[in-house]
């Protein structure tokens, strides 16, 4: 009797909006996956899109059980779970795997995942955890702790495997989030002579520990038309491919530049165009429509969460899913640099989207029990 009380308060209480976003996404995405993996003379099918429900089933398991346990649990083993979070990153420059040019995973018997990944939702938990100990505004010796702790450490293990683009999007997120707890005026002024200062020391001294391809990527990017058939090729097909779509796109299956494989990566960071070839400027907006909506469902559970380090946790979490597929967008729109950064939630990939369905599960867990409701 206990037990169907609770599941009917559970029922009640779950936030059914934010998951039918994430379904709806999630199913264009394997539906555009299975379109820019199909072959064109051949008869055979690549599995791609069967990984991708297979991952989107073990995604929405933990999304329920993650959303069912008061996300206090969190708060209480935060620290706890960084460490060991912060161990595997190191572990991965000594045994990590590596491929296309990156030693970015680790293997678990036939499993491999990329510790980065998981380790973004660990960040957010530290840094909630650390600002919800904080009284009032964030002194110098605190943003000093938490700089060190939980910006630069992770940033420079991350840089080394090298992923540049989760790197930037963890630093991005620790930035923002001392910003929402608000930092004190000397604080403030101080970062921002060092945001004037530091980035032509700082570029040189990356560029420097850049690889081969990440420095044409860059190039790529700010002139394009250098090498059309070579650095620049992915940015150009990119363009095309999304510009092809024009108002109505070609059609469900119709697209042309994933599977004659003009496209580069069609299925993982450039999902994005093949859907837009197909369905155009219509289509286009109308997931980034849907996106918007994820993203405001995710403010609107920081700002009525019952305490502060629930407020912190939706708000990271929030701007960790908004900076991935804002970046996504800018790159396959040649706005930004390609740093391989994938959209949340179409993309194939198994250990980034399992990840994103952990986000999206705490995020629904924090509005559940925004009224303090105990289960």
């Amino acid at each position: 009797m206990w037990f169907l009380q609770i599941n009917r308060q559970y029922l009640k209480q779950f936030d059914w909006y934010m998951l039918s976003l994430l379904l709806v996404i999630s199913i264009i995405g394997v539906m555009t996956i299975y379109s820019a993996t199909r072959p064109v003379i051949t008869t055979v099918q690549p599995n791609y899109y069967i990984k991708q429900i297979v991952w989107i089933l073990l995604g929405l398991a933990v999304l329920l059980t993650v959303s069912v346990f008061d996300y206090n649990w969190l708060r209480k083993y935060g620290y706890f779970l960084y460490i060991p979070g912060l161990i595997l990153l190191t572990l991965v420059l000594f045994i990590g795997k590596r491929g296309m040019g990156a030693q970015r995973w680790l293997e678990l018997g036939p499993v491999s995942f990329q510790p980065s990944e998981l380790f973004r939702i660990l960040l957010i938990v530290g840094v909630s955890k650390y600002l919800s100990t904080v009284n009032g505004l964030l002194t110098k010796r605190h943003f000093s702790i938490a700089l060190m702790a939980f910006g630069l450490v992770p940033f420079i293990l991350i840089l080394k495997q090298p992923h540049l683009g989760t790197s930037l999007v963890l630093l991005s997120t620790f930035f923002f989030l001392t910003i929402a707890k608000k930092l004190e005026k000397k604080v403030m002024i101080t970062l921002i002579i060092i945001a004037i200062a530091v980035p032509p020391v700082a570029g040189n001294l990356v560029w420097r520990h850049l690889k081969d391809y990440q420095k044409k990527r860059i190039v790529a990017f700010i002139e394009p038309d250098v090498d059309p058939k070579g650095i620049g090729y992915q940015i150009e097909q990119s363009k095309i491919t999304i510009g092809s779509g024009q108002l109505l796109g070609r059609g469900y299956l119709k697209g042309t530049q994933g599977p004659l494989r003009f496209l580069p990566e069609k299925h993982t960071d450039f999902i994005y165009c093949v859907f837009a070839e197909e369905w155009g400027f219509v289509g286009s907006a109308i997931i980034i429509m849907l996106y918007l909506l994820l993203f405001l469902r995710g403010i609107s559970t920081a700002l009525r969460s019952r305490d502060e380090f629930g407020r912190y946790l939706a708000l990271g979490l929030t701007f960790m899913l908004f900076l991935y597929f804002f970046i996504n967008m800018g790159m396959v729109l040649g706005m930004m640099p390609v740093v391989g950064v994938p959209i949340p939630f179409m993309s194939y990939g198994g250990t980034t989207l399992i990840t994103n369905y952990i986000a999206i599960g705490i995020l629904i867990n924090i509005r559940m029990r925004r009224l303090a409701i105990c289960y």
